[in-house]
């Protein structure tokens, strides 16, 4: 039996042992969403997820964990808890298999706040309407996260035996960088992962060319490197403006710092992805897409993208957004020091090191200094790898002519603490997301379709039977 007939034989199998009839109509005959988002399971366990307020900062990611194990339990799945702070909760169960490198099904808790003023649902409503399921974290990555759990639960119930370790991983603080959660794991329970080879995490997804699809596979990373500008200078009284201030000086190397646009250049795995894209694009974008090492030497090239889309221009280069600015308490009073921080993202092969002196340069003032927040390593993962080809075939069954493209994310997730640990890391996501929805995203009205999660759930089922059934 073939992929997609596996998958939706053990999803069948098991809602029919629960007299869930219905939700073989779902399946089988697709019909309308409405219909669809009345009795599907996933659409379902997705509602109520987003309903949990586990908004980062200050994340409470304990309350996300006891609405996972309540599912967890009514399905008898073993699992274990942990909380890394009060209310920092974090959450991983085992479906245990041969002895073959193991495989984690990770997604984050935790969201990011939404402003209520700017949406047209509750951000925590969690409502299912014409087809969607509306709510923050509904692809940040809760939806995820429940589609990887319908596929460990059917895993579970199919009762196959599984040639290797199957874990699912829930975790805090993603958002934040992931101190409470995925590095907590990694430091307090290395038990875990002693014997895991692979890792799905967030990061990738399919994407729409006109009636062709790629499945983005993310590989690596573009390496965050958050920096505090301190400018320091004479305090004084607002109503006898100085020459120079701790402020004029903070602007101005901020503004110094905004205008660099750094000097465009290719590396290996980012040249990959745009020739992997280049069959889907029309022309002129063919072209550049295919040979994009001298597409980067064409400024108009490079200003038409910066403006179409960023995010792919951003992989040719290092760059710093100014995100926060901090100055005096009171309106009347010019502050001893203020603050600027910077959000700046480098290709993979930079020395930050390097980068932070070449930002002082820009600078040129004695008076700022630069401060390092956080940074991490870079680290990319291998496609030559079985996990790899099962992506590629599922796809293939599932969404056939789709291209299987590995990819460079312009963001950072968790996946750099297990790359780092020599855990082959994917960003995968099943969901077929037009451009209106993947700005949801840390955005307004975020939201997912009922067909995404039904046929995500079928499809990383699929990758699972394929990948750790022999």
């Amino acid at each position: 039996m073939g992929g997609v007939g596996l998958a939706r034989a053990t999803i069948l199998r098991i809602h029919l042992e629960r007299c869930l009839a219905a939700l073989l109509g779902v399946f089988l005959l697709y019909p309308s969403a409405e219909a669809a988002a009345e009795v599907s399971q996933a659409a379902s366990h997705l509602s109520g997820y987003l309903k949990i307020d586990t908004v980062n900062p200050p994340g409470n990611e304990s309350r996300g964990v006891a609405y996972l194990a309540g599912i967890l339990d009514e399905h008898g799945i073993a699992y274990s808890t942990g909380e890394s702070a009060p209310g920092r909760g974090n959450l991983w169960a085992r479906l245990e298999g041969g002895d073959k490198p193991g495989l984690v099904l990770l997604h984050h808790i935790d969201v990011v706040p939404a402003d209520l003023a700017y949406w047209d649902f509750d951000p925590l409503s969690g409502e299912i309407r014409d087809g969607y399921i509306y709510g923050r974290g509904a692809l940040d990555t809760k939806g995820l996260g429940i589609v990887q759990l319908e596929a460990f639960i059917a895993l579970k119930e199919s009762g196959q035996a599984l040639n290797r370790d199957v874990w699912l991983i829930a975790t805090a603080d993603e958002e934040a960088g992931g101190a409470f959660g995925a590095g907590w794991m990694i430091e307090n329970h290395p038990e875990v992962f002693s014997d895991v080879g692979f890792l799905l995490n967030e990061g990738g997804g399919v994407q729409k060319f006109g009636e062709e699809m790629a499945v983005m596979v993310e590989a690596t990373q573009k390496v965050p490197l958050w920096l505090r500008l301190r400018s320091v200078g004479r305090p004084g009284h607002g109503s006898a403006p100085q020459v120079e201030t701790s402020v004029t000086r903070l602007v101005r190397a901020a503004h110094r710092i905004a205008e660099t646009q750094f000097e465009p250049r290719l590396v290996p795995t980012v040249k990959a992805m745009f020739q992997g894209l280049a069959p889907l694009q029309a022309e002129p974008l063919a072209q550049a897409f295919a040979d994009p090492g001298s597409a980067i030497q064409d400024e108009e090239f490079m200003l038409a993208l910066q403006f179409e889309t960023p995010e792919l221009n951003a992989l040719f280069r290092n760059t710093c957004s100014v995100t926060r600015l901090e100055g005096s308490a009171k309106i009347n009073v010019v502050p001893s020091e203020a603050y600027a921080e910077l959000d700046c993202r480098l290709l993979p092969d930079q020395d930050p090191e390097a980068f932070i002196l070449e930002l002082g340069r820009i600078i040129s003032d004695e008076a700022v200094t630069i401060e390092r927040i956080m940074g991490f390593t870079p680290a990319v993962s291998s496609t030559d790898t079985g996990l790899f080809e099962a992506i590629e075939a599922t796809s293939a069954d599932f969404l056939p002519g789709s291209h299987v493209v590995p990819s460079v994310s312009g963001g950072f997730t968790d996946s750099h603490f297990f790359r780092d640990m020599g855990i082959v890391s994917y960003g995968y996501a099943p969901f077929v997301l037009e451009s209106v929805e993947r700005r949801g995203i840390h955005g307004n009205n975020e939201r997912i379709s009922v067909e995404n999660m039904d046929r995500g759930s079928l499809i990383m089922t699929s990758l699972l039977e394929r990948f750790t059934v022999d």
